[in-house]
Order: structure tokens, then C-alpha cells, then sequence
């Protein structure tokens, strides 16, 4: 029964939360005793604690382990439809071409951060974990994320130049962001960011 519900909710290579997992009259001793009963049998995979996966292959013909880094998107970013996180720092600088400095850490704001700063391990793999200045949703996530580059943009770029304005820009006008709803977040940040906007003029591509 375990099984099927996991091939019918899971993709083959997918994290499977233990905190996810919902079926009915099953406690969650049997559960685990269930996971491990799959797991000797090699049709699922013990990730690490609480984290188990359905192999690509048959663990006994060498299946693949999860990436660190899809590992870490799901458990602090976002997974079943629910946005906890977002990519910060160096890391989003690098992705939005602001910086081409490869960062040998990932670095994310999440609701799962538990503290303003920590640092994990995920199989060799650092992860910064932030707190967010604002309770991450569906509805601000990118609008926290450029907050947060711009709150620090000297420190990803030598100069704030016309292609990473051009970057930030498209950026902006690619989620739609609306005036209404970055100034809602604008208050918890430091007024630079606003003179920051300002200097850049990001309020012309903002949407009404």
C-alpha cells in the first residue's frame, strides 16, 4: 500500500518528506517501519534523516543518490506546490548575471531558516540559511529576492553598470512585480534600497 501511494504521488528521483507523506489509520511507528521495510528491499532509498527517495535504478545495480542541491530546493525553497524560500546572495547574483563569481556556498532565505543565520551540510554541500525580512508566499517570494539583491548590490558588482541594470530590470518586468506590492515589502528594508530603486529607476518598469 506504502508503495503504491509513493509511485502514484512521486516522481522516480524525487525527494519524499517523511512530513509529507498522508495516509489515513497509519502511525507514524508503522510508517517508519514500512519506509525501512522498503528501503531493505531496495525499491526506495534512505536520503538521510526523514528524506528517502524512489531510485531511478535498483539501488543493487548502482541507482544514482539524489543531488545536495535539489535536496536542499525542497527542503527549503519550495516542494508540493508551497513557496518557503528563495536562492539569495551570491547565489541569485551569479544566476542573474550580476556577478560572475561561482559561489562556493548556495545561500537561501527560507521560512525554514530556524534563526537569522545558520549554516548546514547537506552531503558535503554548504547551504546558508537566512531569515527573511518578511514571511516568505507564493505572492512575494521575487519580490524579497530583488529586495535582498539590491539591499547589497555593491557588494556582488564591482559597478552598478547599464547591463545589470538591464538584468534587474528585465527581471522586475518579467514577474509582472507591481509598485503596490514592493513597497509593502520596501518598509522592512534599509532606506538605500530605496534610493537604490530610486538612482535606478525601477519604478518606471514596475507594473501598476
Amino acid at each position: 500500500m506504502l508503495y503504491e501511494y509513493l509511485i502514484n504521488n512521486y516522481n522516480m528521483g524525487e525527494p519524499i518528506f517523511l512530513a509529507d507523506i498522508e495516509i489515513p489509520n497509519i502511525s507514524n511507528g508503522s510508517l517508519r517501519q514500512m519506509l525501512k521495510k522498503l528501503c531493505d528491499q531496495g525499491r526506495l532509498v534512505r536520503y538521510e534523516g526523514g528524506i528517502y527517495y524512489l531510485p531511478l535504478q535498483s539501488r543493487l545495480k548502482g541507482g544514482n543518490s539524489l543531488p545536495a542541491e535539489m535536496v536542499a530546493k525542497y527542503k527549503y525553497i519550495s516542494r508540493k506546490g508551497r513557496i518557503n524560500g528563495y536562492y539569495s546572495g551570491f547565489t541569485f547574483a551569479n544566476q542573474l548575471g550580476i556577478t560572475n563569481q561561482v559561489p562556493y556556498t548556495t545561500e537561501i532565505a527560507t521560512n525554514n531558516s530556524g534563526g537569522k543565520f545558520r549554516e548546514v551540510n547537506i552531503k558535503g554541500q554548504r547551504i546558508i540559511l537566512r531569515k527573511p525580512k518578511v514571511t516568505i508566499n507564493e505572492e512575494n517570494y521575487k519580490i524579497l529576492q530583488i529586495l535582498d539583491l539590491l539591499k547589497d548590490i555593491s557588494v556582488y558588482a564591482d559597478e552598478i553598470n547599464l547591463e545589470s541594470m538591464d538584468k534587474i530590470t528585465k527581471y522586475i518586468a518579467s514577474f509582472n512585480i507591481k509598485k503596490e506590492s514592493l513597497d509593502k515589502c520596501l518598509s522592512q528594508y534599509p532606506d538605500k534600497v530605496f534610493r537604490t530603486i530610486y538612482e535606478m529607476r525601477l519604478y518606471n518598469v514596475l507594473a501598476q
